[in-house]
């Protein structure tokens, strides 16, 4: 898979701290916005969502399988907590929003829990059953999230201008002065987004010795600071009277009632919440494997990732998973290992305790240009010239994954319905693959040369083949091109058996290998057979024997 994203250097025989430390700075600004977005998404507040990047940060940049790799709070697993608060109201009326956190903590604990028990049973190699269509949807539908998702930050100034807003929708100019104003500040908010673009677009071609998003990110706030140019902050986004300035995060046991009906409540949303957190964990682990060109851990970051769920459970934090634009801003600055992330986690908690008043100022534009390069450098652009190329049933499930995730924003659901619409197409694909060609020898026995896989998806076709009623008495199944690999299978063989029988005829097996003798030898403890001394094999089969 060659994603459009640029490789960047690496390091040189070593870590390149200059790289690491400039990267994950980067990083570590562009949490802040992020973080604050999906804590409000969920109504909690934004130290809780930056809680849980610190926390989630460190911890997998610390233990996770993929160095380089950035994990915090997520807007997937933001989603996930509007049920559970929903649940929460309608089952105790008055209950406070302090309370509510407590079962959103205790959540979060219990899913790392179940995170820690996927990685101890190495689950998460079965990220390896992603199909390719399904990996290129992904990209493009979050790539596609990541752009959507900037665009509040023009249309707010829209919906705070009423002028601007009664104009866009067809009201009538009510005030030219309000109205030039707006389009002012609307342009103003365009041009420095663009000329955050360019920077990080043309930086890269005279040098990659500094992070290209940094160096845009702090260029455009020295330019609104030294020329005092009106536009909107990250301060602006905040909802009045909050603030990101806290202190290190507060060690806490949740304070719920202990026991089973506070279990089963929160368990269903504890199980979604791993389930989330784990495919999209894993599948940005691939994606950075593929941009860095190394090999990630599969079952490694499923413990990591559930250490740092239970950690931010116990620090005040709302869980998260691996987030993919801040992971691609980490990799194209050309970071490669752990210290990027750890430092990005550091200077998080540095910005909440110590630089709150810096970071508020900062400019959404530049934040903004720098996650719409981000879009752009995810997208698969390459996917689009596959479409004259690639099977009509793998462009439809690419399209599929795409939509589902932008419509949804839930990349597991997305990803879950992607492979399973591939596996349906794969299934009916080599049930149509079932052949039989068939001929009598010089004894009069006849031959049926089977090709292709039995399976649920073949056995009706495969008992089409045969014709017990105008057969020999002595028929001989060669399965040296074949091989029975399910119980569905194995079902199929024993009726055909059956209909040789009722005609008073012998069925025997070729050339079967031993996966497949092995399946009939443990069906006999489901099917009812009558058993049957093969000189050969000895495997108890009904009505039929298996031969060389």
């Amino acid at each position: 898979m060659n994603y459009s994203i640029p490789k960047m250097l690496g390091t040189r025989g070593g870590v390149d701290y200059k790289t690491e430390i400039l990267s994950g700075l980067t990083v570590a600004v562009a949490l802040v916005p992020e973080a604050i977005a999906f804590a409000m998404i969920a109504g909690f507040s934004p130290l809780t969502g930056l809680y849980a990047a610190f926390v989630m940060g460190l911890v997998t940049s610390i233990l996770g399988g993929r160095p380089a790799m950035i994990s915090g709070a997520t807007g997937a697993i933001a989603v996930i907590f509007l049920g559970l608060i929903t649940e929460l109201r309608m089952s105790t009326p008055g209950i406070s929003s302090e309370q509510i956190v407590q079962f959103v903590f205790a959540t979060v604990i219990l899913g790392g829990l179940f995170q820690i028990a996927a990685g101890l049973l190495k689950l998460g190699k079965f990220i390896r059953l992603v199909p390719h269509p399904v990996m290129f949807g992904f990209v493009n539908g979050l790539a596609i999230i990541i752009f959507l998702s900037q665009m509040p930050n023009f249309t707010s100034i829209v919906a705070n201008n009423s002028t601007l807003s009664g104009f866009f929708s067809g009201g009538g100019i009510a005030d030219n002065a309000l109205l030039n104003s707006g389009f002012t500040e609307l342009g103003t908010m365009v041009g420095l987004v663009v000329l955050t673009m360019l920077i990080i677009w043309f930086l890269p071609r005279f040098t990659k010795a500094v992070s290209a998003s940094l160096v845009a990110i702090i260029a455009v706030s020295a330019l609104v600071f030294l020329l005092g140019i009106p536009t909107t902050t990250v301060a602006d986004t905040l909802n009045p009277g909050e603030t990101i300035k806290g202190s290190f995060p507060p060690l806490s046991i949740p304070q719920i009632p202990v026991n089973w009906q506070t279990f089963i409540l929160i368990l269903p949303y504890a199980a979604i919440l791993a389930g989330v957190g784990l495919i999209e964990s894993l599948l940005t682990l691939n994606l950075i494997d593929e941009v860095t060109e190394t090999r990630g851990s599969g079952n490694r970051e499923c413990i990591a990732q559930g250490t740092a769920n239970i950690a931010s459970g116990f620090f005040s934090g709302m869980g998260g998973c691996a987030m993919v634009g801040q992971s691609l801003i980490n990799t194209t600055s050309g970071a490669r290992t752990r210290l990027s992330g750890i430092f990005a986690s550091i200077m998080l908690l540095v910005f909440i305790m110590f630089g709150s008043g810096v970071i508020e100022k900062l400019p959404m534009a530049g934040l903004t240009g720098v996650m719409i390069m981000v879009a752009v450098g995810t997208f698969e652009w390459a996917s689009l010239r596959t479409f004259k190329k690639m099977p009509v049933s793998d462009v439809f499930v690419m399209v599929l994954v795409t939509v589902i995730t932008v419509v949804t924003h839930n990349l597991a659901v997305a990803v879950l319905i992607g492979i399973i619409f591939s596996a349906l197409v794969f299934s009916w694909e080599n049930a149509r693959r079932i052949r039989a060609r068939k001929r009598v020898d010089e004894e009069g026995h006849k031959h049926y040369e089977i090709y292709g896989p039995l399976f649920f998806g073949s056995v009706k076709a495969f008992a089409e083949k045969f014709s017990p009623l105008e057969d020999p008495d002595e028929v001989i199944i060669d399965f040296k091109e074949s091989r029975i690999t399910d119980m569905s299978a194995i079902e199929a063989v024993n009726n055909l058996t059956e209909r040789y029988r009722k005609q008073g005829k012998t069925v025997r097996l070729r050339h079967l290998s031993d996966d497949c003798k092995l399946l009939l030898r443990n069906a006999d403890a489901i099917i009812d057979v009558n058993v049957l001394e093969d000189p050969t094999y000895k495997i108890p089969i009904n009505n039929f024997k298996i031969i060389k």
